[in-house]
């Protein structure tokens, strides 16, 4: 009990030293030992990425799952360290309403068909929605989430410690000052000699003990100084290092990123494919269901942003058409058979996604495999000449990958 009431007293001593030490430096009355420039680069750095860090990582949780009490519910079964239950998303909740419709309203009808084929659509965006979510979760959420729980809060520690060694070594500093100036003092009043017939020899005696009181009181300052400098450059290159792992750390969250890019290119390529397929799908029932109607028109239901703009040919899904024999007039004379490939311009090209023709004048695509590629005059943009060995064809372009 005694000792721990010593280790006590000996705590709040310290502690006390540290805030009059602390106190003294705001207003200006103590000196400061500043840390070197590139010390001070590395605490600056390192405070940004931590920032930005939970920046990023709270508005990706947000993309993922923009329901605020969701997110909640999901926090508080991680800190409990339960597994987090499953989640219908919203696209298999659509595929459900859309199937229970079409078996009540009639699945033989035309609507029901049709109601059925949207769910089924929907049903696998909705899965593609929950792999997206569940690998972003995993290859880019819980990185950044380790990084804030885990090595920020030991660079934290550290850099508190590092500061409450900086308070003791400038106490230490003001301690030693402070006792060199009352030995100064003490020395020159010892150093006058008395006149034992004007002066009490009494005063001489204890000018001496002082000034002797005071240089002990000096070695004794220069060696918890030395201590607390030794505690300080330790603490301070401890600190350091952790710093300088930050440049680690930006190499991990960058091959992170990548992992999030490739993991959201492969959810919106798998939802693009799978709405192209059902727009095949209405098309082909569409004619079937108003055989004079012209389906897949080529005006957009808006007028485009931009006719120049490098994204507006990647963004607009191509048309398909889904009667045979129906093509737009500059196309309607071109003869496949009859076109050769121009001298120069031809291209190799990647086949991204199995595709399948939806008539005579286009190739069915295999992924993986490479086929040439060109374009002729008067040409939709979203639409190549395709050849394959001695096939020849129009390709969508969103399924190719030009490689030269």
């Amino acid at each position: 009990m005694d000792f721990n009431m010593k280790k006590l007293a000996s705590d709040a001593g310290i502690f006390f030293t540290r805030a009059v030490q602390f106190t003294e430096e705001k207003f200006g009355q103590a000196e400061k030992t500043e840390l070197d420039a590139h010390f001070e680069n590395l605490l600056t750095r390192a405070d940004s990425t931590k920032n930005w860090t939970e920046k990023i990582l709270r508005q990706t949780e947000v993309l993922l799952q923009p329901n605020p009490s969701a997110r909640v519910e999901e926090f508080l079964y991680e800190k409990l360290d339960r597994k987090v239950p499953s989640r219908v998303t919203n696209g298999e909740l659509l595929a459900q309403y859309m199937a229970e419709a079409a078996s009540e309203l009639g699945p033989t009808t035309p609507y029901g068909k049709t109601l059925i084929k949207v769910a089924e659509a929907e049903k696998r965006l909705g899965g593609a929605e929950r792999d997206f979510i569940h690998t972003a979760s995993i290859n880019f959420l819980t990185p950044l989430r380790n990084f804030l729980e885990g090595d920020w809060k030991t660079i934290s520690k550290e850099r508190r410690l590092l500061q409450n060694r900086r308070l003791d070594l400038d106490a230490c500093k003001a301690r030693l000052k402070k006792a060199k100036a009352a030995e100064a003092k003490a020395t020159c009043e010892g150093d006058t000699v008395p006149d034992f017939q004007e002066t009490r020899p009494r005063n001489y005696i204890l000018s001496a003990s002082a000034s002797a009181l005071w240089s002990d009181e000096v070695d004794k300052a220069e060696q918890e100084l030395r201590v607390a400098q030794t505690e300080f450059d330790r603490q301070a290159e401890v600190t350091r290092l952790l710093l300088e792992g930050i440049s680690s750390t930006h190499v991990n969250h960058l091959r992170c990123l990548h992992e999030f890019v490739e993991s959201q290119t492969t959810y919106y390529a798998q939802c693009y494919r799978h709405m192209l397929d059902l727009q095949k799908q209405l098309g082909s029932s569409q004619g079937a269901i108003f055989p004079g109607t012209f389906v897949g028109t080529t005006e957009p239901a808006s007028p485009p942003l931009s006719s120049t703009s490098p994204t507006t040919t990647a963004a607009t899904m191509p048309v398909v058409p889904s009667v045979a024999g129906l093509a737009p007039p500059a196309e309607a004379a071109l003869c496949l058979e009859e076109v050769a490939p121009p001298a120069s311009g031809t291209r190799k090209a990647r086949v991204l996604y199995d595709y399948e023709a939806a008539d005579s004048s286009e190739l069915a695509l295999l992924a993986d495999e490479l086929i040439t590629v060109y374009s002729l005059p008067g040409m939709d943009p979203d639409w190549l000449i395709g050849e394959r060995g001695n096939k020849k064809g129009k390709v969508p372009v969103t399924y190719l990958e030009l490689l030269s």
